[in-house]
Protein backbone atom coordinates (compact mmCIF):
# COMPACT_ATOMS: atom_id res chain seq x y z
CA UNK A 1 0.00 0.00 0.00
CA UNK A 2 0.93 3.76 -0.88
CA UNK A 3 1.43 5.41 2.22
CA UNK A 4 0.21 9.05 2.32
CA UNK A 5 -1.04 10.01 5.53
CA UNK A 6 0.97 7.54 8.01
CA UNK A 7 4.32 6.40 8.12
CA UNK A 8 5.53 3.35 9.41
CA UNK A 9 9.21 2.58 10.54
CA UNK A 10 10.70 -0.86 12.45
CA UNK A 11 14.12 -0.33 14.41
CA UNK A 12 15.40 -3.66 15.60
CA UNK A 13 12.19 -5.29 17.14
CA UNK A 14 9.95 -2.08 17.70
CA UNK A 15 7.68 -0.74 14.64
CA UNK A 16 6.50 2.85 15.09
CA UNK A 17 3.27 3.89 13.41
CA UNK A 18 3.11 7.64 12.94
CA UNK A 19 -0.13 9.38 11.70
CA UNK A 20 1.37 11.74 9.42
CA UNK A 21 -1.45 14.82 8.67
CA UNK A 22 1.12 17.36 10.61
CA UNK A 23 -0.50 20.20 8.49
CA UNK A 24 -4.38 18.95 10.55
CA UNK A 25 -3.13 18.14 13.26
CA UNK A 26 -3.04 14.65 12.15
CA UNK A 27 -7.17 14.82 11.94
CA UNK A 28 -8.77 10.86 11.08
CA UNK A 29 -9.89 10.06 7.94
CA UNK A 30 -11.21 7.03 6.14
CA UNK A 31 -7.46 6.98 4.44
CA UNK A 32 -5.54 7.55 7.81
CA UNK A 33 -7.66 4.37 8.91
CA UNK A 34 -7.21 2.15 6.15
CA UNK A 35 -3.39 2.70 5.85
CA UNK A 36 -3.33 2.15 9.98
CA UNK A 37 -4.83 -0.93 9.90
CA UNK A 38 -2.44 -1.46 6.87
CA UNK A 39 0.53 -0.88 9.09
CA UNK A 40 -0.66 -2.95 11.98
CA UNK A 41 -0.91 -5.79 9.96
CA UNK A 42 2.52 -5.39 8.80
CA UNK A 43 3.92 -5.06 12.23
CA UNK A 44 1.52 -7.91 13.72
CA UNK A 45 2.66 -10.78 10.46
CA UNK A 46 6.54 -9.64 11.20
CA UNK A 47 8.08 -11.95 12.98
CA UNK A 48 10.69 -9.32 14.18
CA UNK A 49 8.56 -7.11 15.66
CA UNK A 50 8.25 -7.33 19.21
CA UNK A 51 6.18 -4.39 20.49
CA UNK A 52 4.35 -1.20 18.15
CA UNK A 53 4.76 2.42 18.89
CA UNK A 54 2.01 4.70 17.68
CA UNK A 55 2.29 8.43 17.69
CA UNK A 56 1.89 11.67 15.67
CA UNK A 57 3.86 13.68 13.09
CA UNK A 58 4.58 17.24 14.31
CA UNK A 59 2.74 18.33 17.55
CA UNK A 60 -0.40 16.68 17.79
CA UNK A 61 -1.42 12.84 18.08
CA UNK A 62 -4.63 12.79 16.77
CA UNK A 63 -6.75 15.81 16.91
CA UNK A 64 -10.30 13.78 16.17
CA UNK A 65 -12.02 13.31 12.87
CA UNK A 66 -11.27 15.73 10.07
CA UNK A 67 -13.55 18.70 9.96
CA UNK A 68 -14.28 18.34 6.75
CA UNK A 69 -15.13 14.73 6.56
CA UNK A 70 -17.70 15.85 9.72
CA UNK A 71 -19.56 18.50 7.14
CA UNK A 72 -19.44 15.77 4.52
CA UNK A 73 -21.56 13.01 6.49
CA UNK A 74 -23.91 16.38 7.15
CA UNK A 75 -24.20 16.49 3.14
CA UNK A 76 -24.54 13.15 2.76
CA UNK A 77 -27.02 12.72 5.50
CA UNK A 78 -25.66 9.92 7.12
CA UNK A 79 -22.08 8.59 8.94
CA UNK A 80 -19.50 7.37 6.50
CA UNK A 81 -16.34 5.65 7.85
CA UNK A 82 -15.01 6.26 4.34
CA UNK A 83 -12.86 2.81 4.58
CA UNK A 84 -13.02 0.91 1.68
CA UNK A 85 -14.91 -3.07 2.10
CA UNK A 86 -11.30 -5.01 1.98
CA UNK A 87 -9.90 -2.81 4.52
CA UNK A 88 -7.01 -4.60 6.41
CA UNK A 89 -8.44 -6.87 9.35
CA UNK A 90 -5.57 -7.40 12.15
CA UNK A 91 -6.61 -8.77 15.36
CA UNK A 92 -9.38 -10.24 13.66
CA UNK A 93 -10.47 -13.72 14.33
CA UNK A 94 -9.05 -14.33 17.89
CA UNK A 95 -12.57 -13.82 19.43
CA UNK A 96 -15.63 -12.30 18.62
CA UNK A 97 -15.93 -9.52 20.88
CA UNK A 98 -12.98 -7.80 19.33
CA UNK A 99 -14.22 -8.19 15.58
CA UNK A 100 -14.98 -4.25 15.30
CA UNK A 101 -13.45 -1.19 14.71
CA UNK A 102 -10.85 -0.39 17.40
CA UNK A 103 -11.49 -3.35 19.61
CA UNK A 104 -9.16 -5.47 16.99
CA UNK A 105 -6.52 -3.61 19.00
CA UNK A 106 -7.10 -6.24 21.72
CA UNK A 107 -7.12 -8.99 19.18
CA UNK A 108 -3.57 -8.64 18.26
CA UNK A 109 -0.29 -10.64 19.48
CA UNK A 110 2.14 -7.61 20.12
CA UNK A 111 1.79 -5.12 22.85
CA UNK A 112 0.85 -1.25 21.55
CA UNK A 113 2.50 1.87 23.00
CA UNK A 114 0.61 4.92 22.01
CA UNK A 115 2.73 8.05 22.56
CA UNK A 116 0.60 11.05 22.52
CA UNK A 117 2.48 13.95 21.79
CA UNK A 118 0.36 16.48 21.55
CA UNK A 119 -3.44 16.36 21.53
CA UNK A 120 -5.75 13.73 21.13
CA UNK A 121 -9.39 14.48 20.73
CA UNK A 122 -12.25 12.67 19.86
CA UNK A 123 -11.33 9.23 18.12
CA UNK A 124 -8.09 10.08 18.95
CA UNK A 125 -8.17 9.91 22.48
CA UNK A 126 -10.25 6.67 21.45
CA UNK A 127 -7.15 5.39 19.67
CA UNK A 128 -4.51 6.13 22.73
CA UNK A 129 -7.39 4.18 24.93
CA UNK A 130 -7.25 1.14 23.13
CA UNK A 131 -3.31 0.98 23.31
CA UNK A 132 -1.94 -0.96 25.96
CA UNK A 133 0.08 1.59 27.72
CA UNK A 134 0.13 5.54 26.92
CA UNK A 135 3.42 7.90 27.49
CA UNK A 136 2.31 11.86 27.02
CA UNK A 137 4.07 14.91 26.44
CA UNK A 138 3.44 17.44 29.55
CA UNK A 139 1.05 19.46 28.57
CA UNK A 140 -1.04 17.41 25.76
CA UNK A 141 -4.80 18.61 25.55
CA UNK A 142 -6.69 15.25 25.60
CA UNK A 143 -10.88 15.44 25.20
CA UNK A 144 -13.54 12.97 24.06
CA UNK A 145 -14.71 15.86 21.88
CA UNK A 146 -17.95 14.14 21.38
CA UNK A 147 -20.72 16.46 23.15
CA UNK A 148 -19.63 19.53 21.71
CA UNK A 149 -20.65 18.00 18.21
CA UNK A 150 -23.59 16.16 19.03
CA UNK A 151 -22.40 12.87 18.78
CA UNK A 152 -21.90 9.27 21.32
CA UNK A 153 -19.12 8.34 22.65
CA UNK A 154 -17.53 6.99 19.86
CA UNK A 155 -16.19 3.51 19.01
CA UNK A 156 -16.94 1.91 22.52
CA UNK A 157 -15.68 4.43 24.70
CA UNK A 158 -18.31 4.27 26.97
CA UNK A 159 -17.05 0.81 27.49
CA UNK A 160 -13.77 1.28 27.96
CA UNK A 161 -12.59 4.24 29.88
CA UNK A 162 -15.12 3.33 32.73
CA UNK A 163 -12.84 0.32 32.84
CA UNK A 164 -9.50 2.37 32.68
CA UNK A 165 -10.45 4.88 35.30
CA UNK A 166 -13.85 3.66 37.25
CA UNK A 167 -16.58 4.66 36.72
CA UNK A 168 -17.01 8.52 37.89
CA UNK A 169 -14.25 10.04 36.31
CA UNK A 170 -14.68 8.47 33.20
CA UNK A 171 -18.67 9.58 33.46
CA UNK A 172 -17.48 13.13 33.95
CA UNK A 173 -14.99 12.91 30.97
CA UNK A 174 -18.03 11.54 28.78
CA UNK A 175 -20.68 13.89 29.31
CA UNK A 176 -18.22 17.44 29.94
CA UNK A 177 -16.12 16.38 27.06
CA UNK A 178 -14.24 19.02 28.57
CA UNK A 179 -10.56 19.51 28.16
CA UNK A 180 -7.61 17.53 30.27
CA UNK A 181 -4.20 18.03 30.26
CA UNK A 182 -1.73 14.74 30.33
CA UNK A 183 -0.94 15.34 34.15
CA UNK A 184 -4.68 15.34 35.35
CA UNK A 185 -4.27 12.36 32.89
CA UNK A 186 -1.74 10.46 34.94
CA UNK A 187 -3.32 11.22 38.28
CA UNK A 188 -6.73 9.60 36.75
CA UNK A 189 -4.76 6.80 35.75
CA UNK A 190 -5.00 6.77 32.12
CA UNK A 191 -1.41 7.83 30.71
CA UNK A 192 1.59 6.03 32.93
CA UNK A 193 3.85 8.42 32.25
CA UNK A 194 4.39 12.29 31.29
CA UNK A 195 7.79 13.60 29.92
CA UNK A 196 8.68 16.88 28.79
CA UNK A 197 8.15 17.06 24.75
CA UNK A 198 11.79 16.52 23.80
CA UNK A 199 12.11 13.42 26.00
CA UNK A 200 9.05 11.36 25.37
CA UNK A 201 10.29 9.48 22.62
CA UNK A 202 13.48 8.29 23.94
CA UNK A 203 11.35 7.39 27.13
CA UNK A 204 8.74 5.74 24.89
CA UNK A 205 11.77 4.18 22.87
CA UNK A 206 13.30 2.86 25.82
CA UNK A 207 10.62 1.35 27.56
CA UNK A 208 9.41 0.02 24.19
CA UNK A 209 13.05 -2.08 23.63
CA UNK A 210 13.54 -3.00 27.29
CA UNK A 211 9.95 -4.71 27.10
CA UNK A 212 10.71 -6.24 23.60
CA UNK A 213 14.57 -7.46 24.80
CA UNK A 214 13.01 -9.01 28.14
CA UNK A 215 10.23 -10.62 28.01
CA UNK A 216 9.21 -13.22 25.58
CA UNK A 217 6.83 -12.58 23.23
CA UNK A 218 4.95 -15.90 23.77
CA UNK A 219 4.07 -14.10 27.05
CA UNK A 220 3.13 -11.20 26.07
CA UNK A 221 0.37 -12.18 23.65
CA UNK A 222 -1.02 -14.25 25.56
CA UNK A 223 -1.17 -11.94 28.72
CA UNK A 224 -2.49 -9.49 27.03
CA UNK A 225 -5.47 -11.60 25.41
CA UNK A 226 -5.77 -12.90 29.15
CA UNK A 227 -6.61 -9.45 30.57
CA UNK A 228 -9.05 -8.44 27.49
CA UNK A 229 -10.74 -11.87 27.82
CA UNK A 230 -11.00 -11.34 31.20
CA UNK A 231 -13.03 -8.50 30.70
CA UNK A 232 -15.83 -10.72 29.10
CA UNK A 233 -16.09 -13.67 31.52
CA UNK A 234 -15.76 -14.82 35.13
CA UNK A 235 -12.90 -15.34 37.41
CA UNK A 236 -13.12 -19.05 37.10
CA UNK A 237 -13.10 -19.27 33.41
CA UNK A 238 -10.15 -16.77 33.84
CA UNK A 239 -8.36 -19.51 36.09
CA UNK A 240 -8.93 -22.40 33.20
CA UNK A 241 -7.32 -20.43 31.01
CA UNK A 242 -4.85 -19.91 32.77
CA UNK A 243 -4.03 -23.30 33.47
CA UNK A 244 -4.53 -24.20 30.18
CA UNK A 245 -1.49 -21.48 28.89
CA UNK A 246 0.30 -22.42 31.79
CA UNK A 247 0.32 -26.04 30.46
CA UNK A 248 1.06 -25.01 27.11
CA UNK A 249 3.48 -22.06 27.18
CA UNK A 250 5.86 -24.42 30.21
CA UNK A 251 6.68 -26.68 27.23
CA UNK A 252 7.68 -23.69 24.54
CA UNK A 253 11.14 -22.18 24.01
CA UNK A 254 10.45 -19.17 25.86
CA UNK A 255 9.71 -20.92 28.96
CA UNK A 256 13.27 -22.97 28.52
CA UNK A 257 15.13 -19.65 27.46
CA UNK A 258 13.13 -17.85 30.05
CA UNK A 259 14.55 -20.41 33.11
CA UNK A 260 18.26 -20.40 31.79
CA UNK A 261 18.88 -16.85 31.68
CA UNK A 262 17.73 -16.72 35.64
CA UNK A 263 19.93 -19.58 36.11
CA UNK A 264 23.16 -18.08 34.67
CA UNK A 265 21.86 -14.44 35.33
CA UNK A 266 21.51 -13.05 32.01
CA UNK A 267 19.08 -11.52 29.55
CA UNK A 268 16.96 -13.59 27.81
CA UNK A 269 17.06 -14.21 24.08
CA UNK A 270 13.81 -14.81 23.26
CA UNK A 271 13.09 -16.70 19.57
CA UNK A 272 10.58 -14.30 17.48
CA UNK A 273 6.97 -15.33 17.06
CA UNK A 274 6.41 -16.84 13.94
CA UNK A 275 2.65 -18.58 12.67
CA UNK A 276 4.38 -22.22 14.17
CA UNK A 277 5.00 -20.86 17.36
CA UNK A 278 1.33 -19.20 17.53
CA UNK A 279 -1.52 -21.45 18.81
CA UNK A 280 -5.13 -20.71 17.54
CA UNK A 281 -7.26 -19.09 20.04
CA UNK A 282 -9.14 -20.59 22.77
CA UNK A 283 -12.73 -20.62 22.64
Amino acid sequence: MQLKVTHYHVDRSVATITLNRPERLNAWTGRMHTEYRWCLQQAETDPAVRVIVITGAGRGFCAGADARALEGHIQKGSYDPGTPADIPKPGFGVRPEFDADFAYHFGLAKPTIAAINGPAAGVGLVLACYCDIRFAAAGAKLTTAHGRLGLPAEYGLSWLLPRLIGLAPAMELLLSSRIFLAEEAHRLGLVHQVHPAPELMPAVYHYAHHLARTIAPSSLRETRRQVYADLHRDVASSVADAQRLLDQLATGPDFREGVAALLQKREPNFLPLTPSRTPPPAN
